[in-house]
């Protein structure tokens, strides 16, 4: 019999508060028992494995994100769009650095087709169309600001950007007015 209050949703919940207080490779459902004072056998009427737990915090960060971005690029287009979802991943980092983690958690094809993951994509390309990319360039363009993205902000969170100046900040503008002057100017062959 599941315990009383546990939901497969709020357990996903708490599961990522601690993936951000003790990272993403620390959350087991051992340890979300723990969180609760509850047998690890009560979960399981929830959760199949900690693998479950993990894909499900993906999703839900997956969809947090997407849902932040689409919030952050309603009526803005062109830099200011790119700005603004730039600006969105980075502050999820920040905040939630566990569930940033988690949303790069690998999925299994179906898995990753019905997640947010797809709505990422989507919103990367609506900025794009402001930039007048034609395909194979959107594509590789999508690569680029993922890679920028990820890469600036996995460096800032593991404190690559804390001993020096000037401020990550600064920075992180200087970048995004970078990738716009290039999504303006694209390279043709």
């Amino acid at each position: 019999m599941a315990r009383v209050g546990l939901t497969t949703g709020r357990l996903v919940r708490a599961g990522a508060e601690l993936a951000d207080e003790v990272g993403f490779e620390q959350v087991t459902v051992s340890a979300l028992a723990r969180r609760f004072d509850v047998k690890v056998a009560s979960l399981y009427s929830h959760l199949k494995n900690s693998q479950d737990l993990k894909t499900r915090i993906a999703l839900l960060a997956l969809a947090e994100m997407a849902d932040r971005a689409a919030e952050a690029l309603a009526g803005r287009s062109g830099k200011d769009a790119l700005g603004a979802f730039a600006d969105v991943y980075r502050d999820y980092a920040l905040a939630h650095p566990g569930r940033y983690t988690a949303a790069r958690y690998p999925l299994d094809a179906e898995t990753a087709a019905a997640s947010a993951g797809p709505r990422h994509a989507q919103l990367t390309r609506a900025i794009l169309r402001g930039y007048d990319l034609p395909e194979p360039d959107q594509t590789h363009a999508v690569r680029l600001l993922g890679s920028v993205f990820h890469g600036y902000v996995s460096l800032e969170t593991a404190g690559g950007f804390a001993h020096s100046a000037p401020d990550s900040q600064e920075s992180w503008t200087r970048i995004v007015d970078a990738l716009d002057s290039l999504l303006r100017n694209w390279p043709t062959r």
